[in-house]
Order: C-alpha cells, then sequence, then structure tokens
C-alpha cells in the first residue's frame, strides 16, 4: 500500500494558510502533504456540508488511496461528510483541537451557550463577523506574534454566513479509523471523548493555533498518530 497522504483540513472559517508550515514539515519528513482550501462560505446558499465536501474535492483533483484526513478546529464536523463522499480512500482522520462529528445538530448547538450569544448578538443582515474578530484584543496577537505569519492568516477571512452555523449537521455514518491530538485547554471536553473512545490520543501544551507557531512539534504528533491509526488493532 502507498505510503499515506496527509490531507491537512483547516477550519471552514480559515482559510489553508493555517496548515502550510506543517505541511511543509510534513515534506521534510518524507511524507507526502496537501493543504486544499474549502469552498468560501460565502459562495453556499446552503446544504453548508454537502457543498463544502463537493467543492473541496472537485478543487482538489483525483485524490489518491490512503487518505489521512487531519481535520483542525471546526473541520471536525466536516469530516464524516468528507470521508463518506472519499469513500474507501480514506484511511482514518486525526482530529486536531476540534469539534467532534454531531449529527443532526448545528454548531450552535454545540458551542458554549455565551460565545452563541455573543456571536448571535452580533450577527448583522445574516453575517458573522471574520473569525479574527471573535477574539479579544490582543488575544491572536499573543497566540500568534509573528506579525507576517498573523496577517497571511487573516488575509484568508472573511464574514461569515450566519446560515452556515444555524445547519444541522447531516445523519453520516462515521466509521474510519480515529484519533485525537489536543493543542489547547479548550478542547478538554473532546479530548476526554476521544479518550473514552479508545481512540489514539496525544496531548501538547501548545493554543488552539500551535500548528502555526509550531509546526514541528505538530507534525510529529500527527507522524506518531498517523503510525498508531496504522498499526494491526486499528486497521
Amino acid at each position: 500500500m502507498r505510503a499515506p497522504l496527509f490531507v491537512l483540513l483547516a477550519s471552514p472559517l480559515l482559510g489553508p494558510m493555517a496548515w502550510q508550515a506543517v505541511a511543509a514539515e510534513l515534506a521534510r519528513r518524507g511524507h507526502a502533504a496537501s493543504a486544499p482550501a474549502w469552498p468560501r462560505l460565502s459562495t453556499i446558499a446552503q446544504g453548508f456540508y454537502g457543498a463544502l465536501a463537493d467543492g473541496l474535492i472537485g478543487a482538489s483533483g483525483a485524490f489518491p488511496e490512503n487518505l489521512l484526513l487531519v481535520a483542525h478546529s471546526g473541520a471536525g464536523a466536516l469530516a464524516p461528510v468528507l470521508a463518506d463522499q472519499l469513500g474507501g480512500r480514506v484511511a482514518g482522520v486525526i482530529f486536531v483541537d476540534a469539534i467532534l462529528p454531531h449529527p443532526g445538530r448545528s454548531w450552535f448547538d454545540t458551542a458554549p451557550e455565551e460565545m452563541r450569544g455573543k456571536l448571535r448578538a452580533g450577527a448583522q443582515m445574516g453575517e458573522l463577523p471574520a473569525w479574527d474578530q471573535w477574539w479579544a484584543p490582543g488575544a491572536l496577537e499573543r497566540l500568534v506574534p509573528d506579525r507576517g505569519v498573523r496577517e497571511a492568516l487573516v488575509a484568508e477571512l472573511e464574514p461569515l454566513p450566519l446560515a452556515y452555523f444555524e445547519e444541522k449537521a447531516p445523519s453520516v455514518a462515521f466509521d474510519v479509523p480515529a484519533a485525537y491530538l489536543q493543542l489547547s485547554g479548550a478542547y478538554d471536553d473532546e479530548g476526554k471523548i476521544a479518550g473514552r473512545y479508545g481512540w489514539p490520543l496525544v496531548r501538547l501544551p501548545l493554543h488552539h493555533l500551535g500548528m502555526l507557531t509550531d509546526p514541528g512539534p505538530v507534525a510529529a504528533a500527527l507522524e506518531s498518530l498517523a503510525a498508531r491509526l496504522a498499526e494491526p488493532a486499528h486497521g
């Protein structure tokens, strides 16, 4: 079997730049890696989950066999639909500081009540502010102190359709091997659930955007989790 291709999936609220440093680090370690772009949420009127998966597959061309989907943050909710559409080509999914699949529930259904209320209050004409504006003043600068990296990240952002956050995720079966890489304390609950599922689990003492600031440790953790998913018990 061919070596796996790491398909590095940013949250659809962000752009592919979020994973580019890790993609380069994985390549340096001898792995094939790709950081494809989701379609812009602003170009989708409804049926976001299916349209995002269709658009990513269509724009990326023919995916090979033996894919490892690496889903950060909000991309975790999209992993089942994407894996379903890619069929037997998906060997596993590694969730990275990500929300877990929530079929039949919306993004808002999974969000903390305080965040949900704050975002709804900030919506204007059916749009939420771009993701960088969700942070308190100075918070993003503290997480990503390199100005050039931060500006490249922000340049890919845009206002977000409220309808995406209200749409219920499709009820798609998720039956591929999975692992979890936790980067921040904000995802303690998800890490604990992954542990209860018996998924391979790695915790790094970083932050939610650790792949931007610490690509070496993140790539090493992905390499380790990929090896564990390839073991017979997870095959």
